[in-house]
C-alpha cells in the first residue's frame, strides 16, 4: 500500500487486515514499490494519487505516474492497481483510470468496508481470505 497520510494508511491497513485477512506492507518510496513489483509475488498495489514528497529518479511523482511506471514492468502489466483517493469530483474516476492504467478507484475515507474488501478480492481473484497476500 502506498499512502502518504498516516491516518489513512492506518485505517486502510486495519480494514484490510481485520475484515479481509490480508497481510499489508506499506511503503511511501516509489523506488521500493517498483522493485517489489519487479520481484513479483504481489497480489495488488493500493495507492493514493497524491503522494506528497514522493520522488523517483530525483523528480516528483504522483500515483498516476507511478502506476504508469508499474505498467511498464513485465510483472506490473496485469497486476491490479487500485487508487485510494480523496479525488471525488465528477469525471475524476474516469480521468485518473484512463490516464494511469489503474484497474479501479476507491474514494477515501473508506466507509463501505465490506465493499472495499469485495472489490479487492474481485481484482485479485480470491473469494475467501487468502492464507497470505502481500499488498504493497
Amino acid at each position: 500500500m502506498v499512502e502518504d497520510d498516516p491516518t489513512n494508511a492506518v485505517l486502510a491497513e486495519a480494514i484490510l487486515r481485520r475484515r479481509g485477512g490480508f497481510q499489508v506492507i506499506r511503503s511511501t518510496d516509489p523506488g521500493d514499490v517498483l522493485r517489489f513489483v519487479a520481484e513479483g509475488g504481489l497480489a495488488a498495489v493500493l495507492m493514493d494519487i497524491e503522494l506528497e514528497g514522493a520522488e523517483l529518479d530525483g523528480e516528483p511523482v504522483d500515483g498516476v505516474e507511478l502506476c504508469r511506471r508499474i505498467r511498464e514492468l513485465p510483472a506490473g502489466r496485469t497486476l491490479p492497481v487500485i487508487f485510494l483517493t480523496a479525488h471525488a469530483m465528477q469525471g475524476d474516476r474516469e480521468f485518473f483510470l484512463f490516464s494511469s492504467g489503474a484497474n479501479d478507484y476507491i474514494v477515501k475515507p473508506i466507509v463501505a468496508q465490506d465493499e472495499f474488501i469485495a472489490l479487492l478480492r474481485r481484482h485479485i481473484g480470491t473469494v475467501e481470505a487468502p492464507e497470505m497476500v502481500r499488498i504493497r
